[in-house]
């Protein structure tokens, strides 16, 4: 069985947006990957999902991570 891996900067061009909200620069999701984690996330819930959906998921949730971590720091600093 072959390891299905994506990596979650291959979801920045297009799934990331940066909203200015008091002076401060948030990174944020576009409405297109938000609705698709919620996706996958049912999916997971139902135990639905493939290897692939699975790895996605990852990615997604690791990029969730790293911007509330850099959304908090920058909030913090304001």
């Amino acid at each position: 069985m072959t390891n299905v891996v994506i990596k979650p900067s291959s979801l920045l061009t297009e799934g990331i947006r940066v909203e200015r909200i008091n002076n401060i620069n948030l990174f944020k999701f576009t409405e297109e990957l938000g609705l698709r984690m919620q996706e996958l996330l049912d999916k997971k819930k139902d135990d639905l999902l493939t290897p692939k959906e699975t790895a996605e998921l990852e990615s997604i949730g690791e990029l969730d991570t790293i911007f509330s971590y850099i959304n908090a720091v920058s909030a913090s600093q304001s």
